[in-house]
């Protein structure tokens, strides 16, 4: 098979979706790799690197996607690349359709087949090609919204960890999946005052057993939301129905709740965001205000730490996209399962269910492809 890999061209983007050795995996099966030229400098792999893997360097990434039959990218296609797409071939990505509607109607015109990162689905119900992501986009969400709360940026002046003799700041994150774990564990390792809000019981009685004492778990409701809303410093969604909009859980007459300066890191923006006046941001320009209170929602947060979240996501799709290419992505996908939730879209059908509600389409369930 022929793998293509065009660098991406998303604001800031300087993942790639191919490390040099994993075109060396592909290539030593006999498969051939395309890379355009460039694409991997941002995180730090140089052309020669892929060369003496066995990938064609490539300076044009129009015949990139015109010979490739399968196309490995890290973030969704945008509008230069909806014309690109063409009939029967493989995109492997993350597509985060609910949050597009034009994405998912020019995948659908391509006929392409469509498989997303963000919803190949493990026998336990984890995302293992989301997690490092999310992993990352956790931890980074601490990180900026501590970033933002300074008053030289527009936010209240609060140190999250205080000092002694002034109390920390107060976090509230919404959602104890793996953003939510991972915003926890940098919050409290500063020494903030952590509070993590789920609706699932069992969820919350394991987190409480392993959170440090500074975190508190809370059963999600709005109620509970609204009467913390007045205390917090900084709040950060990580909220995941996978393949579907997330739920707005903070809507635009609460933020009139919280204090002037307050920070919101919506890292759930890629799936549509957990707040209500949320909107995606570039890292060009990534915060807005909306009632006194600053939003963060830059859908491709991790792209600011490139190395770290190549190598993380690659050394977790890597394995996937070779069985792909060996296989052919029917039959990959049959003797794959994880594989199967991942076709979100084939030749003009919608095939996960999440995505088709979310636009009113009609679904075609993934089987009726790959039987």
């Amino acid at each position: 098979m022929l793998i293509g890999v065009p660098k991406e061209i998303k604001s800031h983007e300087n993942r790639v979706a191919l490390l040099p050795s994993g075109a060396l995996a592909l290539t030593r099966k006999g498969h051939k790799v395309m890379v355009e030229a460039g694409a991997g400098e941002g995180s730090g792999f140089p052309d020669e690197a892929y060369e003496m893997n066995g990938a064609q360097i490539v300076g044009d990434a129009e015949k990139i996607w015109a010979e490739a039959e399968m196309i490995m990218k890290v973030k969704e296609p945008v509008g230069p690349e909806y014309k690109r797409m063409r009939e029967g071939q493989i995109v492997f990505t993350y597509f985060h359709f609910a949050a597009s509607e034009a994405l998912t109607k020019a995948v659908m015109d391509s006929s392409c087949v469509a498989i997303a990162y963000e919803t190949v689905e493990s026998p336990d119900r984890s995302l293992p090609l989301l997690i490092p992501m999310s992993e990352v986009a956790g931890r980074m969400s601490v990180q900026q919204g501590a970033k933002y709360l300074e008053k030289a940026q527009g936010g209240r002046g609060v140190l999250l960890g205080g000092i002694p003799g002034v109390k920390p700041g107060n976090v509230l994150i919404l959602g104890g999946g793996i953003v939510g774990v991972n915003a926890a564990k940098m919050a409290a390792g500063m020494g903030a005052n952590v509070t993590i809000m789920d609706i699932s019981l069992p969820r919350l009685r394991q987190l409480d057993d392993f959170m440090p004492r500074n975190v508190t778990t809370i059963y999600s409701s709005e109620a509970n939301i609204r009467e913390r809303l007045p205390y917090l410093d900084l709040v950060i969604g990580g909220v995941l129905i996978p393949g579907a909009k997330a739920p707005k859980l903070i809507t635009r007459d609460m933020l009139k709740l919280m204090r002037p300066g307050t920070v919101i890191v919506d890292v759930a923006i890629d799936q549509g965001g957990c707040i209500e006046t949320a909107r995606p941001t570039t890292h060009d320009d990534p915060i807005y205000i909306v009632e006194d209170v600053i939003h963060y929602c830059v859908a491709n947060m991790p792209g600011a730490v490139p190395y770290t979240s190549t190598v993380g996501l690659t050394n977790a799709t890597t394995p996937y996209a070779v069985q792909i290419a060996d296989k052919g992505w029917k039959k990959a996908l049959r003797e794959n399962r994880d594989l199967v939730p991942g076709l979100n879209v084939a030749h003009g059908e919608v095939t996960h269910k999440d995505v088709a509600g979310a636009f009113d389409l009609e679904w075609k369930p993934a089987e009726d492809f790959i039987n």
